[in-house]
């Protein structure tokens, strides 16, 4: 990456930190720092878990362990054990928090108010517009992916998603029994691997390879969660896939798909996956797709 882009990100970052306030222990005015002041607002009127909030926020467990406790001072946390496991930590509001929160939003939406008051209607819309492309990509840049067990219960979510949209999109539907197999065993080293990608901790996205001695290797499952599509994320994974098949010494990678699924296709053969005659009796599949890696 060029270097005038670093430092583009690097400018950026310091025009908002000083902006919305975030150099400030006295967020908003109010007797708690930014990020006091956003722990509160993740809580919510629901509540959370303590560990949930520290993988949604990306945060060191002693520093929101500080955090809390300084609200807890305040008088506008209370952290318990949960109801249903005494193990896991709960965080909820205390009346004083649950006001603390609203009074934060209204001050919130008054300082989004000045940033837009002195612009034009123009600026208003390009400056809104700008902010609603960047918290796109900058979501693309938080997404990551790893190798994953097929068995966890993320992975079989991913699976589930992926047959249940299958069975809406395809003409006949979709039943995986009658489908060429890919089960956990399948996609389990030294068998295969397979790939989930996290945003915040929570499964958007996975695929999956099928290894043979004697044959070309397979791509299997692969699926992007619809919130995150048209962020390059399919295009990454295969390229993760590809990378960990030449890891394996695979040199060709095989696939096939359906005819609805045009978008995969689509990034198939920008990606340099050409079609060739059917090479399996998968009874769904349309396409059949090989490259050399």
């Amino acid at each position: 990456m060029a270097t005038s882009q670093i430092e583009q990100v690097r400018s950026f970052n310091r025009l908002v930190t000083e902006q919305v306030g975030a150099l400030n222990d006295h967020f908003l005015g109010r007797d708690h720092s930014l990020g006091a002041s956003r722990l509160l607002w993740e809580i919510g009127d629901e509540g959370a878990e303590v560990r949930d909030l520290r993988g949604r926020l990306a945060l060191d467990s002693a520093y929101v362990s500080r955090l809390l406790r300084s609200l807890e001072g305040q008088g506008l946390v209370v952290v318990e054990a949960s109801p249903s496991d005494g193990r896991v930590r709960r965080a909820r509001l205390t009346e004083a928090g649950r006001a603390e929160r609203a009074e934060l939003d209204r001050l919130s939406d008054d300082f989004a108010a000045g940033v837009l008051a002195p612009l034009s209607d123009s600026q208003r819309a390009s400056l809104t517009t700008a902010m609603a492309e960047v918290e796109r990509l900058l979501g693309a840049s938080m997404v990551t992916i790893d190798v994953a067990d097929p068995a966890t219960p993320e992975a079989r979510w991913c699976f589930e998603q992926y047959f249940a949209e299958l069975n809406e999109r395809f003409d006949a539907g979709f039943d995986p029994a009658l489908s060429i197999s890919a089960g956990a065993s399948e996609l389990t080293p030294p068998a295969g691997l397979m790939l989930v990608a996290y945003l915040r901790q929570e499964p958007v996205g996975c695929g999956a390879l099928k290894f043979h001695a004697d044959a070309p290797s397979e791509l299997k499952r692969m699926w992007v969660a619809p919130r995150i599509r048209g962020l390059g994320l399919g295009q990454r994974l295969l390229h993760e896939l590809e990378r960990h098949a030449k890891e394996a010494g695979v040199a060709t990678l095989r696939l096939e798909t359906n005819r609805s699924l045009t978008s995969a296709i689509a990034m198939y053969r920008r990606s340099g996956y050409q079609e060739v005659p059917a090479f399996n009796d998968e009874p769904y599949a349309h396409h059949w797709f090989e490259k050399e890696i």
